[in-house]
Formats: C-alpha cells, sequence, structure tokens
C-alpha cells in the first residue's frame, strides 16, 4: 500500500520488542534519483521545555517497519542499535 507522508506524519512510532513509545514521525529521508523513501525521522525530544535544544533526532530505516497501522507505526529494530544523527544508542538505554 502506497502512502503518503501527510498520511504517516502524525502516526506513533513504537518499537515491537521492548514496547517503548519512540515518537511521531516528523519528516522522511528521500533518496531523489531513485525517488524512494530511505527513513523516517523523529525529532529529538525537547530539553527543559526546549529553552536547552533538543535531544538528537532519531533515524528509522524503512527496513526496520514492520507494520503501518491507522494510528501507529511498529518497527523491530534489526540492529541493537539505534541510530541518531550523531550517535548510536542501544535501544533499551536510550528512553531511559
Amino acid at each position: 500500500m502506497l502512502y503518503s507522508l501527510s498520511q504517516i506524519k502524525n502516526k506513533e512510532v513504537v518499537d515491537v520488542k521492548t514496547g517503548v513509545k519512540i515518537g511521531y514521525v516528523d519528516d522522511a529521508e528521500i533518496d531523489t534519483a531513485s525517488s524512494s523513501v530511505v527513513s523516517l525521522l523523529v525529532f529529538g525530544r525537547p530539553r527543559f521545555m526546549g529553552i536547552f535544544g533538543r535531544e538528537d533526532d532519531i533515524v528509522i530505516k524503512c527496513d526496520d517497519i514492520e507494520l503501518i497501522g491507522e494510528d501507529t507505526i511498529l518497527v523491530n529494530f534489526k540492529e541493537k542499535q539505534l541510530c541518531t544523527k550523531s550517535k548510536s544508542y542501544t535501544v533499551e538505554n536510550l528512553f531511559k
């Protein structure tokens, strides 16, 4: 099934293994040569009401997406690491 970014944008992303709510899809990374979506981006959480900026954005590869439902997107990270723009985290330690 084909989805537009506006349909995916407000869906919540949940990790299947841990049940952790990662956040909401905010943007997509697109390969302009092949016109395909490479990954989805979840913007980082604000630090201290946004005064100190945000945490790193979370990059979700399309290969990690298990199911796109009506309200949620279920992801299963094949690697134990979750990539952000500047760092890598283990999934279990990211939201502690």
